[in-house]
């Protein structure tokens, strides 16, 4: 078959804003769907080691359960995707205040970040959609007019490449995720999956998740996956208040070119998925909080460890860590990234 995209209706906003989604499709019938409230991936189906294709995304059924509240399922989250402590920073001498949406600090943009937006979307050739939006000077407490383009692609070669790119009119801090939710077997806990992170070093916290500065080796630590092992095979070590992984690793390499950041294989069903960016970070997490109290596609209730996160950014609280790779845009630059989700099996 073609590579093709399609545009189908998936309801309005409560102020009557229609919102699309599209559906993708490559000539190996890899399908993603993706809306383009949030720019939200709603649907990845991918095939097993047998053939069968599954959807290997969390998510919900319609727009009405997304715009109800959700932990990120899918979506594009910025102007600054993870934490910054307390709510503000400093850029050439003025201070920002930001909303407080995460114990004492800042997290994914705000209260209406970049996943609580309408993004203008443009079919490209082939299956690939390319999504706009103009984030107006104060936005969220953030300096400058912004202007950021998400390209999504299906390709052929079985990869979901997610191209980005942003210009501003006043310095301000960027930090551009995608926030899928991961389960390739597509049902039950993940803690069975076998992760790689090729990462020699992480960023460890304090007890609210702001990073201390610090660039610890992972060797002889619970956040070591340099080889690959279970999810949960020392989830049980990590000694924190968070009931598993939240955790920014500084991938070997990243930041550059093209690099891998992780691996992970689901046993059961062969499929493996290997993450590829541009970024010097990736988040692990765990689904920590998934409580029950959602019920998803299919009617699924999701639970604690249901999915896994790697989020490719840079690393959390960069605007008040200048030992970190800095996440200001200026006038006159253009910030681009690229990450790649590409599914094989074995």
């Amino acid at each position: 078959m073609d590579p093709s995209t399609y545009k189908a209706d998936f309801g309005k906003l409560p102020d009557g804003t229609p919102v699309d989604l599209y559906t993708l499709t490559n000539r190996n019938g890899l399908v993603a769907r993706i809306s383009n409230y949030g720019t939200i991936i709603t649907e990845l189906h991918t095939p097993d080691r047998s053939g069968q294709k599954g959807d290997v995304v969390l998510g919900f059924d319609n727009l009405e359960q997304y715009l109800k509240g959700h932990p990120y399922f899918g979506c594009t989250v910025g102007r600054v995707a993870n934490r910054i402590a307390r709510g503000g920073f400093t850029l050439e001498g003025r201070t920002y205040t930001l909303a407080i949406n995460n114990g004492p600090n800042h997290l994914h943009g705000g209260l209406k970040g970049f996943d609580k937006v309408v993004w203008h979307a443009t079919p490209q050739a082939g299956a690939s959609v390319r999504f706009e939006y103009s984030s107006p000077d104060g936005e969220e407490g953030y300096p400058g007019k912004l202007d950021v383009t998400v390209t999504m692609t299906l390709t052929d070669a079985n990869e979901l490449r997610i191209d980005y790119s942003a210009v501003t009119d006043k310095p301000t801090p960027i930090n551009l995720t995608n926030h899928s939710y991961f389960n390739l077997r597509g049902a039950g806990e993940v803690l069975n999956h076998e992760l790689m992170v090729a990462a020699d070093r992480f960023t460890p916290t304090d007890a609210t998740l702001i990073p201390t500065g610090e660039l610890k080796p992972v060797r002889n630590t619970p956040w070591d996956f340099l080889e690959p092992h279970p999810i949960g095979s020392r989830i049980s070590r990590l000694g924190t208040d968070e009931p598993g992984y939240d955790s920014n690793y500084v991938i070997n390499g990243g930041g550059k070119s093209l690099v891998l950041a992780a691996r992970v294989h689901e046993p059961d069903s062969g499929r493996v998925l290997e993450v590829l960016t541009t970024q010097p970070g990736v988040q692990l997490y765990t689904a920590n909080y998934l409580d029950g109290s959602l019920t998803g596609k299919g009617g699924v209730v999701y639970r604690r460890h249901m999915a896994f996160c790697l989020e490719t950014q840079h690393f959390p609280d960069s605007v008040n860590h200048p030992s970190f790779p800095s996440t200001i845009l200026r006038p006159g630059e253009t910030y681009q990234q690229t990450t790649v989700h590409k599914f094989t099996t074995r």
